[in-house]
């Protein structure tokens, strides 16, 4: 986008990308004006996209249960085993969690403000029309921010008829003039997106990355036969003990409880977090972190029922902080050079790269080498095959080519006495396999 000055259409590797819109590719530009780019800058939005869901669940929980109850559940999103690790990504998901979260908290202001707190008096319609407004913008941006599936608050609203059958939708939340507000403010990006797309970003956006993603395992993410679908049915109600450590530890007890006894704002927070853990229950492309915008509402939950063992609480804080801190100064030195290969490769190369090198890579296609290596190289990366990569390599300019080790001799039996080679070892997080990783180099 920096290099286009096109701020509408993402591309990668000088390729149209349409699997997330650009909400979170704007703020990495945002956070690279300042920081330069580099890897810390491109992790930044995300944590603080956390950092924003935390304090409005603090707000929101405030207005539910008071000061007490609001910290707690932005303590408890924030030291979520899942939290810990995707607040430091370079992805989509905290800015929808974000935008999921406010909606949600906008949606119960508009439900239950007359029930927030004993002494309150009635909202104005000025305040009420605040909280809608609110409302469908957090829907649009989460759109801009990952897709549809930032909706899901509206079926939160759908699914809360099947728990409070007399409440004022309609009336409170005016759906058609909302959603069509919503709908105006995506297509002041989308519109123009899919002119210069030719309309590719919604075939391929919504056809392949979310309809795909629905009737067939992506990536390798899940299973396409229907009996591993049905075998992975419960994923995300299995792994949700890992990944909402240390707080799922009460979730059997809070199952429990909340079966026999619920109140109606106990039903809006299950409906939220049911409506995401059900779709994507559905979806057969798994992965853990998909359910990560219902850890607002469970942590609303666990707060509810759980305030009255601030003894847990304060243990299970303690111990995930330093469990994180522990991690935090540990793994990243032990980890950089074994599970980022292509990190280690540029790092031991990148005195003799040229902006003017052409590179290609055999067997090895991943996202890292594009971001690393043209941090050096003007040029863009084209995927080789073992009867390409020897004729790439002969072509007049400087270039370079990383292969697996074990296929070095084969393809450049008698390389030039120019050229050198840097290799590497390390684990391919994609893959999930060891990966023995070599560059070689022609300098002219």
């Amino acid at each position: 986008m920096i290099e286009r000055c096109d701020f509408v259409v993402p591309y990668f590797n000088n390729h149209f990308r349409f699997d997330k819109p650009p909400l979170t590719y704007w703020a990495q530009i945002a956070s690279y004006k300042v920081f330069g780019e580099n890897d810390f800058a491109a992790r930044f939005p995300s944590a603080i996209a956390a950092g924003l869901a935390a304090v409005s669940l603090a707000a929101w929980g405030r207005r539910i249960g008071g000061a007490q109850a609001g910290w707690w559940a932005a303590i408890i999103f924030t030291l979520s085993l899942l939290t810990f690790y995707m607040a430091k990504a370079a992805v989509a998901d905290m800015w929808l969690v974000l935008f999921v979260t406010i909606a949600h908290w906008s949606g119960y202001e508009l439900l239950f403000q007359k029930r927030s707190t004993s002494n309150a008096e009635p909202p104005t319609p000025n305040f009420q029309w605040i909280w809608w407004l609110t409302f469908y913008l957090s829907l649009a941006l989460g759109f801009l921010a990952k897709g549809p599936i930032a909706w899901t608050p509206l079926l939160t609203l759908a699914a809360l008829r099947y728990f409070s059958r007399g409440a004022e939708l309609a009336s409170r939340f005016k759906f058609v003039r909302g959603i069509l507000l919503m709908l105006a403010i995506v297509a002041v990006w989308g519109v123009p997106a899919l002119i210069q797309t030719h309309g590719e970003f919604l075939r391929i956006g919504i056809g392949r990355h979310v309809i795909g993603r629905s009737i067939g395992a992506m990536e390798g993410h899940g299973g396409n036969s229907f009996g591993i679908y049905l075998l992975l049915l419960p994923f995300y109600f299995v792994t949700v003990f890992l990944s909402f450590l240390p707080w799922s530890i009460k979730l059997p007890k809070l199952v429990r409880r909340l079966w026999s006894t619920r109140d109606p704002i106990d039903n809006y927070l299950i409906a939220g977090a049911a409506v995401i853990f059900i779709i994507f229950s559905l979806i057969k492309t798994k992965l853990p972190h998909y359910i990560l915008p219902a850890f607002p509402l469970l942590s609303l939950l666990v707060v509810r029922h759980v305030i009255e063992q601030p003894r847990f609480l304060r243990n299970a804080a303690v111990s995930a902080v330093s469990l994180y801190v522990a991690i935090a100064l540990i793994v990243p030195p032990l980890a950089a050079g074994s599970f980022f290969p292509a990190f280690a490769l540029f790092e031991k190369s990148r005195s003799t790269l040229k902006p003017e090198m052409e590179f290609g890579a055999l067997d090895y296609q991943e996202p890292s080498l594009v971001w690393y290596f043209r941090a050096r190289v003007h040029g863009f990366f084209t995927p080789q095959n073992k009867k390409t990569a020897a004729e790439f390599m002969t072509k007049a300019g400087p270039r370079f080519l990383i292969l697996p080790t074990n296929a070095v001799a084969e393809i450049f039996p008698t390389p030039p006495a120019n050229w050198t080679t840097y290799s590497t070892t390390g684990f391919n997080i994609a893959k999930g396999k060891q990966i023995d990783l070599t560059l070689v180099l022609k300098p002219e």
